[in-house]
Protein backbone atom coordinates (compact mmCIF):
# COMPACT_ATOMS: atom_id res chain seq x y z
CA UNK A 1 0.00 0.00 0.00
CA UNK A 2 1.32 3.51 -0.85
CA UNK A 3 2.13 6.86 1.45
CA UNK A 4 -1.12 7.92 2.45
CA UNK A 5 -1.02 11.91 1.93
CA UNK A 6 -2.80 14.48 4.13
CA UNK A 7 -5.85 13.11 5.91
CA UNK A 8 -4.42 14.22 9.36
CA UNK A 9 -7.88 15.46 10.17
CA UNK A 10 -9.26 12.52 9.48
CA UNK A 11 -7.00 10.10 10.82
CA UNK A 12 -7.26 12.38 14.17
CA UNK A 13 -10.87 11.79 14.22
CA UNK A 14 -10.88 7.81 13.29
CA UNK A 15 -8.04 7.62 16.23
CA UNK A 16 -10.64 9.35 18.83
CA UNK A 17 -13.35 6.98 17.87
CA UNK A 18 -10.90 4.01 18.67
CA UNK A 19 -10.22 5.20 21.48
CA UNK A 20 -13.56 5.71 23.08
CA UNK A 21 -15.12 4.22 25.87
CA UNK A 22 -18.01 3.65 23.97
CA UNK A 23 -19.92 1.94 20.89
CA UNK A 24 -19.00 3.43 17.39
CA UNK A 25 -21.03 3.93 14.63
CA UNK A 26 -18.59 6.00 12.10
CA UNK A 27 -19.60 6.64 8.31
CA UNK A 28 -16.65 8.03 6.01
CA UNK A 29 -18.32 9.53 2.70
CA UNK A 30 -17.06 11.30 -0.09
CA UNK A 31 -17.01 11.09 -3.95
CA UNK A 32 -15.98 8.38 -6.35
CA UNK A 33 -11.96 7.89 -6.30
CA UNK A 34 -11.46 9.87 -3.64
CA UNK A 35 -10.04 7.21 -1.20
CA UNK A 36 -12.71 6.48 1.45
CA UNK A 37 -11.12 2.63 1.14
CA UNK A 38 -7.70 4.02 1.37
CA UNK A 39 -8.05 5.70 4.15
CA UNK A 40 -9.67 3.10 6.72
CA UNK A 41 -7.14 0.17 5.15
CA UNK A 42 -4.22 1.98 5.52
CA UNK A 43 -5.03 3.05 9.25
CA UNK A 44 -6.67 0.01 10.28
CA UNK A 45 -5.98 -3.24 7.43
CA UNK A 46 -4.39 -5.40 9.96
CA UNK A 47 -7.13 -4.73 12.49
CA UNK A 48 -10.19 -5.83 10.99
CA UNK A 49 -12.26 -8.38 12.77
CA UNK A 50 -14.58 -8.68 9.59
CA UNK A 51 -14.65 -6.50 6.15
CA UNK A 52 -16.21 -6.67 3.30
CA UNK A 53 -17.19 -5.03 0.04
CA UNK A 54 -20.50 -4.58 -1.55
CA UNK A 55 -20.77 -5.18 -5.01
CA UNK A 56 -21.74 -2.86 -7.48
CA UNK A 57 -24.88 -4.21 -9.57
CA UNK A 58 -25.53 -7.75 -7.49
CA UNK A 59 -28.33 -9.10 -7.01
CA UNK A 60 -29.63 -9.87 -2.69
CA UNK A 61 -28.51 -13.13 -2.83
CA UNK A 62 -25.25 -12.35 -4.48
CA UNK A 63 -24.27 -10.02 -1.99
CA UNK A 64 -25.75 -12.82 0.89
CA UNK A 65 -23.43 -15.12 -0.94
CA UNK A 66 -20.15 -13.09 -0.94
CA UNK A 67 -21.56 -11.50 2.70
CA UNK A 68 -21.06 -15.33 3.82
CA UNK A 69 -18.37 -16.20 2.50
CA UNK A 70 -16.00 -13.02 4.02
CA UNK A 71 -17.70 -14.30 7.24
CA UNK A 72 -16.02 -17.98 6.45
CA UNK A 73 -12.43 -16.08 5.72
CA UNK A 74 -12.51 -14.12 8.87
CA UNK A 75 -13.27 -17.55 11.03
CA UNK A 76 -17.06 -17.88 11.37
CA UNK A 77 -18.30 -21.69 11.65
CA UNK A 78 -21.59 -22.00 10.27
CA UNK A 79 -23.66 -25.15 11.45
CA UNK A 80 -26.15 -24.69 8.89
CA UNK A 81 -26.63 -23.73 5.37
CA UNK A 82 -23.28 -21.89 4.07
CA UNK A 83 -25.58 -18.93 2.94
CA UNK A 84 -27.50 -16.61 4.99
CA UNK A 85 -31.36 -16.56 3.49
CA UNK A 86 -31.53 -13.11 4.20
CA UNK A 87 -29.66 -9.65 5.87
CA UNK A 88 -31.20 -10.16 9.50
CA UNK A 89 -29.52 -13.93 9.39
CA UNK A 90 -26.07 -12.55 7.56
CA UNK A 91 -25.77 -10.04 10.43
CA UNK A 92 -26.58 -13.00 13.49
CA UNK A 93 -23.94 -14.51 11.87
CA UNK A 94 -21.85 -11.23 12.54
CA UNK A 95 -22.68 -11.18 15.67
CA UNK A 96 -21.65 -14.60 16.57
CA UNK A 97 -18.62 -14.29 14.48
CA UNK A 98 -17.63 -11.13 16.72
CA UNK A 99 -19.11 -12.35 20.33
CA UNK A 100 -16.14 -15.57 19.75
CA UNK A 101 -13.33 -13.12 19.17
CA UNK A 102 -11.58 -12.27 22.74
CA UNK A 103 -10.55 -8.69 22.74
CA UNK A 104 -7.38 -7.41 24.76
CA UNK A 105 -7.72 -4.19 26.60
CA UNK A 106 -8.17 -1.34 24.66
CA UNK A 107 -8.26 -3.13 21.80
CA UNK A 108 -11.69 -2.77 19.27
CA UNK A 109 -13.60 -5.03 17.48
CA UNK A 110 -13.68 -3.53 13.95
CA UNK A 111 -16.18 -4.17 11.20
CA UNK A 112 -15.42 -1.89 7.72
CA UNK A 113 -19.02 -2.08 5.75
CA UNK A 114 -17.23 -0.79 2.35
CA UNK A 115 -19.80 0.71 -0.62
CA UNK A 116 -22.56 0.03 1.70
CA UNK A 117 -25.23 1.41 -0.35
CA UNK A 118 -24.31 -0.91 -3.08
CA UNK A 119 -25.56 -3.78 -1.27
CA UNK A 120 -28.71 -2.32 -0.61
CA UNK A 121 -30.36 -3.84 -3.89
CA UNK A 122 -34.10 -3.57 -4.53
CA UNK A 123 -36.77 -4.40 -2.02
CA UNK A 124 -33.66 -5.55 0.20
CA UNK A 125 -33.97 -5.92 3.95
CA UNK A 126 -30.37 -4.80 4.56
CA UNK A 127 -31.10 -1.19 6.19
CA UNK A 128 -33.71 -3.14 8.47
CA UNK A 129 -31.40 -5.41 9.29
CA UNK A 130 -28.43 -3.05 10.00
CA UNK A 131 -31.02 -0.96 12.20
CA UNK A 132 -31.56 -4.37 14.01
CA UNK A 133 -28.07 -5.64 14.56
CA UNK A 134 -27.04 -2.29 16.19
CA UNK A 135 -29.77 -1.31 17.73
CA UNK A 136 -30.04 -4.85 19.89
CA UNK A 137 -26.14 -5.70 20.01
CA UNK A 138 -23.40 -3.40 18.48
CA UNK A 139 -24.42 -0.11 20.00
CA UNK A 140 -24.53 -2.23 23.25
CA UNK A 141 -20.50 -2.97 22.98
CA UNK A 142 -18.12 -0.68 24.60
CA UNK A 143 -15.19 -2.33 22.51
CA UNK A 144 -17.00 -2.43 18.73
CA UNK A 145 -16.59 0.32 15.66
CA UNK A 146 -18.33 0.07 12.99
CA UNK A 147 -17.10 1.49 9.63
CA UNK A 148 -19.36 2.12 6.54
CA UNK A 149 -18.06 3.69 3.55
CA UNK A 150 -19.64 4.31 0.26
CA UNK A 151 -19.41 6.77 -2.88
CA UNK A 152 -22.97 7.39 -3.07
CA UNK A 153 -23.30 10.53 -0.58
CA UNK A 154 -26.83 10.75 -0.99
CA UNK A 155 -28.18 7.15 0.23
CA UNK A 156 -25.00 7.56 3.30
CA UNK A 157 -27.15 10.59 4.09
CA UNK A 158 -30.52 9.12 3.65
CA UNK A 159 -30.40 5.92 4.89
CA UNK A 160 -27.88 6.27 7.45
CA UNK A 161 -27.54 9.99 9.15
CA UNK A 162 -31.09 11.31 8.15
CA UNK A 163 -32.04 8.17 9.05
CA UNK A 164 -36.10 8.61 10.59
CA UNK A 165 -36.04 4.81 11.94
CA UNK A 166 -34.15 2.30 14.05
CA UNK A 167 -30.58 4.59 12.93
CA UNK A 168 -31.62 7.57 13.79
CA UNK A 169 -29.41 9.78 15.96
CA UNK A 170 -27.15 6.60 16.22
CA UNK A 171 -24.09 7.59 13.95
CA UNK A 172 -21.32 8.95 16.50
CA UNK A 173 -19.65 9.99 13.67
CA UNK A 174 -19.04 11.08 10.02
CA UNK A 175 -16.20 11.98 8.04
CA UNK A 176 -16.57 13.35 4.82
CA UNK A 177 -12.94 13.06 2.48
CA UNK A 178 -12.41 15.95 0.36
CA UNK A 179 -10.66 16.47 -2.85
CA UNK A 180 -6.83 17.44 -2.12
CA UNK A 181 -5.78 20.97 -2.13
CA UNK A 182 -2.77 22.19 -4.34
CA UNK A 183 -0.53 21.36 -1.81
CA UNK A 184 -1.12 18.00 -0.92
CA UNK A 185 -1.34 17.18 -4.56
CA UNK A 186 1.97 18.66 -5.02
CA UNK A 187 3.30 16.73 -1.99
CA UNK A 188 1.76 13.40 -3.62
CA UNK A 189 3.09 13.73 -7.07
CA UNK A 190 6.63 14.77 -5.22
CA UNK A 191 6.49 11.22 -3.58
CA UNK A 192 5.67 9.88 -7.17
CA UNK A 193 8.81 11.14 -8.18
CA UNK A 194 7.56 13.59 -10.64
CA UNK A 195 9.64 17.11 -10.80
CA UNK A 196 6.70 19.66 -11.69
CA UNK A 197 7.06 23.32 -11.36
CA UNK A 198 3.84 24.16 -9.48
CA UNK A 199 2.56 26.02 -13.44
CA UNK A 200 2.12 22.54 -14.11
CA UNK A 201 0.98 21.15 -10.97
CA UNK A 202 -1.95 23.54 -11.18
CA UNK A 203 -3.00 23.01 -14.79
CA UNK A 204 -2.76 19.18 -13.90
CA UNK A 205 -5.53 20.17 -10.96
CA UNK A 206 -7.55 22.17 -13.57
CA UNK A 207 -7.87 19.17 -15.18
CA UNK A 208 -8.08 16.09 -13.01
CA UNK A 209 -8.71 17.89 -9.55
CA UNK A 210 -7.98 16.86 -6.40
CA UNK A 211 -9.00 13.52 -6.98
CA UNK A 212 -6.56 10.48 -6.12
CA UNK A 213 -6.94 8.03 -8.11
CA UNK A 214 -6.87 9.95 -11.14
CA UNK A 215 -3.40 11.22 -10.04
CA UNK A 216 -2.63 7.95 -9.53
CA UNK A 217 -3.20 7.60 -13.25
CA UNK A 218 -0.22 10.17 -14.53
CA UNK A 219 3.27 8.76 -15.52
CA UNK A 220 5.73 11.34 -13.75
CA UNK A 221 8.42 10.69 -16.35
CA UNK A 222 6.31 12.48 -18.88
CA UNK A 223 5.60 16.22 -19.09
CA UNK A 224 1.30 17.43 -18.02
CA UNK A 225 0.82 18.08 -21.49
CA UNK A 226 2.08 14.08 -22.62
CA UNK A 227 0.02 12.78 -19.64
CA UNK A 228 -2.97 14.80 -20.69
CA UNK A 229 -3.13 13.12 -24.20
CA UNK A 230 -2.33 9.66 -22.53
CA UNK A 231 -5.01 9.63 -20.29
CA UNK A 232 -8.14 11.68 -22.34
CA UNK A 233 -6.89 11.42 -26.32
CA UNK A 234 -5.01 8.38 -26.53
CA UNK A 235 -7.01 4.69 -27.94
CA UNK A 236 -8.85 3.79 -24.95
CA UNK A 237 -7.58 6.47 -22.66
CA UNK A 238 -8.69 5.55 -19.43
CA UNK A 239 -10.15 8.93 -18.50
CA UNK A 240 -12.37 9.18 -21.58
CA UNK A 241 -13.59 6.15 -20.32
CA UNK A 242 -14.37 7.15 -16.88
CA UNK A 243 -17.16 9.62 -17.55
CA UNK A 244 -19.37 6.53 -18.56
CA UNK A 245 -19.19 5.22 -14.96
CA UNK A 246 -18.82 7.80 -12.57
CA UNK A 247 -22.36 9.41 -12.49
CA UNK A 248 -24.10 6.32 -12.75
CA UNK A 249 -22.19 4.32 -10.02
CA UNK A 250 -23.15 7.43 -7.42
CA UNK A 251 -26.86 7.91 -8.51
CA UNK A 252 -30.16 6.04 -9.64
CA UNK A 253 -31.43 8.18 -12.54
CA UNK A 254 -27.77 9.24 -13.73
CA UNK A 255 -28.82 10.61 -16.52
CA UNK A 256 -30.66 13.43 -15.27
CA UNK A 257 -28.15 14.27 -13.19
CA UNK A 258 -25.73 14.30 -15.92
CA UNK A 259 -28.17 16.48 -17.43
CA UNK A 260 -27.72 18.74 -14.91
CA UNK A 261 -24.08 18.94 -14.91
CA UNK A 262 -24.28 19.29 -18.95
CA UNK A 263 -26.05 22.26 -18.60
CA UNK A 264 -24.26 24.00 -16.22
CA UNK A 265 -20.48 22.84 -18.18
CA UNK A 266 -22.14 24.50 -21.10
CA UNK A 267 -22.95 27.82 -18.50
CA UNK A 268 -19.21 28.20 -16.57
CA UNK A 269 -20.41 31.41 -14.76
CA UNK A 270 -23.22 29.52 -13.47
CA UNK A 271 -27.30 28.80 -13.82
CA UNK A 272 -29.72 29.73 -11.19
CA UNK A 273 -32.29 27.05 -10.45
CA UNK A 274 -35.44 28.20 -12.50
CA UNK A 275 -32.09 28.63 -15.53
CA UNK A 276 -31.20 24.56 -14.95
CA UNK A 277 -34.70 23.81 -14.65
CA UNK A 278 -35.64 25.30 -18.14
CA UNK A 279 -32.20 23.60 -19.18
CA UNK A 280 -32.91 20.70 -18.01
CA UNK A 281 -37.08 20.29 -18.06
CA UNK A 282 -36.73 18.60 -14.82
CA UNK A 283 -39.66 19.15 -12.56
CA UNK A 284 -39.44 21.48 -9.57
CA UNK A 285 -39.84 18.47 -6.98
CA UNK A 286 -37.39 16.46 -7.96
CA UNK A 287 -34.92 18.87 -8.74
CA UNK A 288 -34.17 20.10 -5.83
CA UNK A 289 -33.31 16.49 -4.74
CA UNK A 290 -31.25 16.45 -7.79
CA UNK A 291 -29.11 19.70 -6.53
CA UNK A 292 -29.08 18.91 -2.97
CA UNK A 293 -27.61 15.37 -4.00
CA UNK A 294 -24.96 17.20 -6.32
CA UNK A 295 -23.82 19.49 -4.01
CA UNK A 296 -23.69 16.54 -1.24
CA UNK A 297 -21.21 14.58 -4.05
CA UNK A 298 -19.05 17.80 -4.42
CA UNK A 299 -20.14 18.09 -7.94
CA UNK A 300 -21.87 21.61 -7.81
CA UNK A 301 -21.66 24.63 -5.31
CA UNK A 302 -24.00 27.23 -4.79
CA UNK A 303 -22.92 30.77 -4.74
CA UNK A 304 -24.71 33.89 -3.52
CA UNK A 305 -25.20 37.34 -5.35
CA UNK A 306 -23.68 40.52 -3.26
CA UNK A 307 -26.59 41.57 -0.70
CA UNK A 308 -29.04 39.07 -1.58
CA UNK A 309 -29.16 36.12 1.24
CA UNK A 310 -31.66 33.80 -0.55
CA UNK A 311 -33.04 35.29 -4.20
CA UNK A 312 -30.74 34.99 -7.12
CA UNK A 313 -28.55 32.02 -5.92
CA UNK A 314 -25.99 30.57 -8.82
CA UNK A 315 -25.33 27.23 -9.03
CA UNK A 316 -21.82 26.09 -10.56
CA UNK A 317 -20.38 23.14 -11.76
CA UNK A 318 -17.17 22.61 -9.65
CA UNK A 319 -15.84 18.83 -10.69
CA UNK A 320 -12.88 20.03 -12.77
CA UNK A 321 -12.73 16.31 -14.57
CA UNK A 322 -16.39 16.64 -15.29
CA UNK A 323 -16.25 20.37 -16.72
CA UNK A 324 -12.65 18.97 -19.05
CA UNK A 325 -14.85 16.31 -20.22
CA UNK A 326 -17.23 18.25 -21.45
CA UNK A 327 -15.02 20.45 -22.72
CA UNK A 328 -12.86 18.43 -24.68
CA UNK A 329 -14.12 15.23 -25.18
CA UNK A 330 -17.81 14.49 -24.94
CA UNK A 331 -18.51 15.90 -28.34
CA UNK A 332 -14.80 15.26 -30.15
CA UNK A 333 -16.02 12.52 -32.36
CA UNK A 334 -12.29 13.10 -34.17
CA UNK A 335 -10.00 11.64 -31.33
CA UNK A 336 -6.58 12.69 -32.23
CA UNK A 337 -3.95 10.97 -29.77
CA UNK A 338 -2.28 13.67 -29.74
CA UNK A 339 -4.71 16.71 -29.40
CA UNK A 340 -3.71 18.47 -26.62
CA UNK A 341 0.07 18.78 -27.06
CA UNK A 342 -1.50 20.28 -30.67
CA UNK A 343 -3.89 22.27 -29.29
CA UNK A 344 -2.37 23.78 -25.99
CA UNK A 345 -1.18 26.89 -27.44
CA UNK A 346 -4.88 27.35 -28.75
CA UNK A 347 -7.52 29.96 -28.27
CA UNK A 348 -9.64 27.68 -27.12
CA UNK A 349 -7.73 26.19 -24.52
CA UNK A 350 -6.46 29.73 -23.31
CA UNK A 351 -9.57 30.59 -22.55
CA UNK A 352 -10.38 27.38 -20.94
CA UNK A 353 -7.33 27.82 -18.47
CA UNK A 354 -8.89 31.27 -17.79
CA UNK A 355 -11.91 29.79 -16.47
CA UNK A 356 -10.65 26.73 -14.51
CA UNK A 357 -7.97 28.71 -13.18
CA UNK A 358 -11.23 31.02 -11.74
CA UNK A 359 -12.35 27.77 -10.09
CA UNK A 360 -9.50 26.59 -8.88
CA UNK A 361 -9.71 29.94 -6.79
CA UNK A 362 -12.84 29.20 -5.46
CA UNK A 363 -12.06 26.11 -3.97
CA UNK A 364 -9.02 27.54 -1.94
CA UNK A 365 -10.28 30.40 -0.65
CA UNK A 366 -9.15 29.57 2.75
CA UNK A 367 -5.59 29.73 1.23
CA UNK A 368 -6.40 33.17 0.00
CA UNK A 369 -7.77 35.05 3.10
CA UNK A 370 -4.74 33.72 4.64
CA UNK A 371 -2.18 35.35 1.98
CA UNK A 372 -4.60 38.58 2.17
CA UNK A 373 -4.29 38.56 6.22
CA UNK A 374 -7.67 38.07 6.88
CA UNK A 375 -8.48 34.66 7.79
CA UNK A 376 -9.68 35.70 11.64
CA UNK A 377 -11.99 38.62 9.97
CA UNK A 378 -15.26 37.10 10.08
CA UNK A 379 -16.37 37.27 5.85
CA UNK A 380 -18.81 36.11 3.63
CA UNK A 381 -18.41 34.98 -0.13
CA UNK A 382 -20.36 36.10 -2.85
CA UNK A 383 -20.77 36.86 -6.84
CA UNK A 384 -22.10 39.67 -8.76
CA UNK A 385 -23.08 40.75 -11.91
CA UNK A 386 -25.28 43.24 -14.17
CA UNK A 387 -25.66 43.82 -17.81
CA UNK A 388 -22.39 44.33 -18.81
CA UNK A 389 -19.87 43.08 -16.35
CA UNK A 390 -19.76 40.02 -13.42
CA UNK A 391 -17.24 39.74 -10.23
CA UNK A 392 -17.00 36.03 -9.51
CA UNK A 393 -15.33 36.48 -6.15
CA UNK A 394 -16.43 39.41 -3.97
CA UNK A 395 -14.93 38.97 0.30
CA UNK A 396 -17.54 40.86 2.57
CA UNK A 397 -15.04 41.42 5.66
CA UNK A 398 -16.65 42.39 9.13
CA UNK A 399 -14.05 45.37 9.18
CA UNK A 400 -15.86 47.01 6.63
CA UNK A 401 -13.57 46.64 3.64
CA UNK A 402 -15.13 44.42 0.48
CA UNK A 403 -12.42 42.89 -2.06
CA UNK A 404 -13.15 42.95 -5.45
CA UNK A 405 -11.16 39.77 -6.56
CA UNK A 406 -9.76 39.08 -10.56
CA UNK A 407 -8.32 36.01 -11.13
CA UNK A 408 -5.70 35.49 -14.19
CA UNK A 409 -3.66 32.69 -15.37
CA UNK A 410 -1.15 33.46 -17.55
CA UNK A 411 2.59 32.06 -17.68
CA UNK A 412 4.23 35.68 -17.15
CA UNK A 413 3.57 38.83 -14.85
CA UNK A 414 -0.19 39.87 -15.54
CA UNK A 415 -0.54 43.62 -17.42
CA UNK A 416 -2.92 45.90 -16.79
CA UNK A 417 -3.25 48.20 -19.96
CA UNK A 418 -5.26 51.33 -19.77
CA UNK A 419 -8.24 50.12 -20.96
CA UNK A 420 -8.38 47.23 -18.42
CA UNK A 421 -7.70 50.30 -15.83
CA UNK A 422 -10.91 52.13 -16.99
CA UNK A 423 -12.75 49.11 -17.35
CA UNK A 424 -11.71 48.19 -13.13
CA UNK A 425 -12.72 51.44 -12.55
CA UNK A 426 -16.11 51.65 -13.98
CA UNK A 427 -17.22 47.75 -12.60
CA UNK A 428 -16.16 48.98 -9.22
CA UNK A 429 -18.44 52.51 -9.93
CA UNK A 430 -21.40 50.28 -11.06
CA UNK A 431 -21.19 47.81 -8.27
CA UNK A 432 -21.07 50.34 -5.78
CA UNK A 433 -24.20 52.25 -7.17
CA UNK A 434 -26.40 49.02 -7.57
CA UNK A 435 -25.41 47.33 -4.31
CA UNK A 436 -25.32 50.85 -2.57
CA UNK A 437 -22.20 49.46 -1.14
CA UNK A 438 -20.57 52.14 1.51
CA UNK A 439 -18.04 50.09 2.41
CA UNK A 440 -14.15 50.34 1.39
CA UNK A 441 -13.13 48.68 -1.84
CA UNK A 442 -10.18 47.30 -2.75
CA UNK A 443 -9.22 45.62 -6.12
CA UNK A 444 -7.29 42.19 -5.62
CA UNK A 445 -6.00 40.09 -8.11
CA UNK A 446 -5.13 36.42 -7.86
CA UNK A 447 -2.89 35.49 -10.75
CA UNK A 448 0.11 33.11 -11.35
CA UNK A 449 3.01 35.26 -11.31
CA UNK A 450 1.98 38.65 -9.81
CA UNK A 451 1.17 41.82 -12.12
CA UNK A 452 3.60 43.64 -13.98
CA UNK A 453 4.25 46.68 -12.74
CA UNK A 454 3.68 49.72 -15.19
CA UNK A 455 1.71 52.83 -15.08
CA UNK A 456 -1.62 51.57 -14.64
CA UNK A 457 -0.61 48.68 -12.16
CA UNK A 458 -1.59 51.10 -9.10
CA UNK A 459 -5.28 50.48 -9.15
CA UNK A 460 -4.00 47.04 -7.66
CA UNK A 461 -4.21 47.42 -3.94
CA UNK A 462 -4.16 43.59 -3.16
CA UNK A 463 -2.48 40.39 -4.67
CA UNK A 464 -2.29 37.07 -4.46
CA UNK A 465 0.10 34.32 -6.28
CA UNK A 466 -0.36 31.27 -7.07
CA UNK A 467 2.45 30.09 -4.47
CA UNK A 468 -0.20 31.38 -1.98
CA UNK A 469 -2.52 28.68 -3.05
CA UNK A 470 -0.52 26.00 -1.94
CA UNK A 471 0.29 26.86 1.26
Amino acid sequence: MGKLIGREREIDELNRCYTSDRAEFVIVTGRRRIGKTFLVNSVYADQYAFYYTGGHNLTTTQQLHKFSLALRQYGYKPTAATTAANWFEAFEALQELLQSIDTKEGKRKIIFIDEMPWIDAAKSDFVEALEYFWNSWGALQDDVMLIASGSATSWMNDKLVANKGGLHARITKQIVLEPFSLKEVEEYLTCAGAHWDRFQIAQTYMVLGGVPFYLSLLDTSKSFAQNVDELFFSRNASLRLEFGELYHALFSNAQLYVAIVEALARKRKGLTRAEIAENTKIKSSALTQYLNNLEKCGFIECYQQYGKKVRGLTYRLIDFYTLFYFKYIANNRDMDPKWWSNNMLSASVSAWQGFSFELLCLVHLPQIKDALGISGIASSVSQWKNETSQIDLIIDRADRIVNLCEMKFSNAPFEITKAYAERLRNRMADFCVATKCKKGISNTFVTTYGVKQGKHSSIVNNQVLLDDLFN
